[in-house]
């Protein structure tokens, strides 16, 4: 009997989204809408390996030096890292926006390598990825850190949504002694 070959899914993570869209309270008309919570980035990647069968999840992300420790960590939680050069805005902010490189590498470098693709963000900028990938029946999930943040120009793929918000108490992270930290 001729085994069925379980399909390649690859993840590709806006980090800055992801990490915002879950961590940043956010107000209407001075009234809490979202209470943000820290995501334990070794869960998440877990949970996208477990329920969603992915082989490889990438994260994209701004490089700083001093962050060292960070990039680590993530490499050892499993993500293959993609790092977009930054600079620092007139505030001394660093900036590294990252939609450039997620858009080449799932559409163009890793394209023939896997066979479902799960994109992280809630990012409008994206939309076009999106059409991209479910022309060429690739599209497998779209992870939206929270319904607050999600662009308009997301309503289309409903049938792809899943808001990481709903996962929040299996995702949360909590320290050594147990305490969950919002």
């Amino acid at each position: 009997m001729k085994q069925l070959k379980r399909p390649v899914i690859y993840a590709f993570i806006d980090s800055q989204n992801l990490n915002l869209g879950t961590s940043k309270n956010l107000y209407k008309n001075k009234k809490l809408i979202y209470q943000g919570w820290k995501l334990d980035f070794r869960k998440f990647h877990r949970y996208l390996r477990g329920k969603f069968k992915v082989g490889k999840t990438f994260l994209f992300i701004g490089y700083i030096e001093k962050n060292q420790k960070l990039y680590r960590f993530l490499r050892g939680c499993g993500y293959t890292l993609v790092f977009k050069p930054t600079t620092k805005d007139n505030h001394g902010k660093f900036k590294g926006n990252v939609d450039a490189e997620l858009v080449l590498h799932c559409a163009a470098i890793e394209f023939t390598k896997y066979n479902q693709a799960i994109i992280v963000a809630g990012d409008g900028d994206y939309h076009c990825l999106l059409e991209y990938l479910e022309s060429q029946n690739k599209l497998f999930k779209l992870i939206i850190p929270n319904r607050y943040s999600e662009s308009r120009l997301l309503s289309r793929f409903q049938n792809y949504k899943i808001f990481l918000y709903r996962e929040k108490n299996n995702l949360i992270y909590t320290n050594k002694n147990g305490r969950r930290h919002a």
